[in-house]
């Protein structure tokens, strides 16, 4: 019977997945990089296969080694399930977290104010800034754990909400009757952005980019002031705006993909506690929900 894989390389393995670099990875798991490039080393005399392609200071996975990644992190999960549920201690550290600021001004004080109220030893550190933003600070180190929104440029993270995205006006304004219909949106590289402009393109309908901004309050200023129509999933959506239907001249939107996505170490302990709320308050909200708990 062979014996297992040493959990140890693996967890320096996806540290080098996330990063890509061996420097970056050996300061996450608090080893020298020599000591790293020989767990690598024995890590794949092990499996027989090269895992990790080298090219000047960049390291990317190789085919073996996207099959490995997906599996290590699962057995990374599974053992700091293990060492949970034998641990009888109190929860308690602090956790860097990144979201979207499109749920900053809605979501996020409904999940987090529950949250510290049943982990109140656990300190989370926010950050709200775009998804593209987030993704960069996870590959550099500085999270632990995010929500983002996935794209056809970000298949990765772990799914696990999807919302209708709605065209969104201020009550009793005129901004849908303006000749080209006036945008405001986020930048070039936002999903939802492209996914927007793809649909309008298709449609015939004339339009102009009239505000732009990767801040998610300044867009909502935008359509609340009547200055132009925006887009948003239903979560993000905030008192004084109007859901606009396709009877209206614009088109169907995709959905919008919510996805989080973990450092290698963020398994187990108060990253599984957080995590977990996450998706069970997000799971049990809607729009009209929102309204309320926010209100209490």
């Amino acid at each position: 019977m062979a014996a297992p894989l040493d959990l140890d390389q693996l967890q320096s393995f996806c540290a080098i997945a996330d990063c890509g670099s061996f420097t970056e990875a050996a300061r996450r798991v608090n080893k020298t990089q020599s000591a790293v490039s020989m767990q690598i080393k024995r890590l794949e005399e092990r499996l027989g296969q090269s895992l990790l392609a080298r090219e000047g200071r960049s390291v990317t996975l190789t085919v073996h080694g996207e099959a490995l990644y997906a599996r290590s992190r699962k057995m990374l999960r599974t053992n700091a399930e293990i060492l949970d549920h034998f641990s009888d201690g109190i929860l308690a550290g602090s956790i860097r977290f990144g979201v979207p600021d499109d749920y900053a001004v809605r979501l996020l004080p409904v999940i987090l104010s529950s949250f510290q109220r049943t982990h109140p030893k656990i300190a989370v550190d926010v950050s709200c800034m775009a998804s593209e933003h987030l993704l960069e600070g996870m590959r550099a180190g500085r999270y632990d754990l995010i929500v983002f929104t996935q794209g056809t440029e970000q298949n990765y993270g772990e799914l696990f909400r999807t919302e209708k995205m709605h065209w969104v006006a201020s009550h009793g304004g005129r901004a849908l009757q303006t000749d080209p219909i006036a945008i405001a949106c986020g930048p070039h590289f936002c999903i939802w952005r492209k996914d927007a402009q793809d649909a309008l393109d298709r449609s015939g309908k004339d339009y102009r980019i009239a505000y732009t901004s990767s801040n998610a309050t300044a867009i909502s200023s935008a359509v609340l002031s009547d200055l132009a129509v925006g887009f948003l999933p239903e979560s993000a959506l905030q008192p004084g705006m109007r859901m606009v239907d396709d009877l209206e001249g614009l088109p169907r939107l995709a959905d919008a993909q919510i996805a989080m996505m973990r450092g290698s170490h963020a398994y187990g302990g108060i990253y599984d506690a957080l995590a977990s709320h996450i998706v069970e308050s997000m799971g049990n909200l809607d729009a009209a929900a929102l309204d309320t708990e926010a209100a209490e």
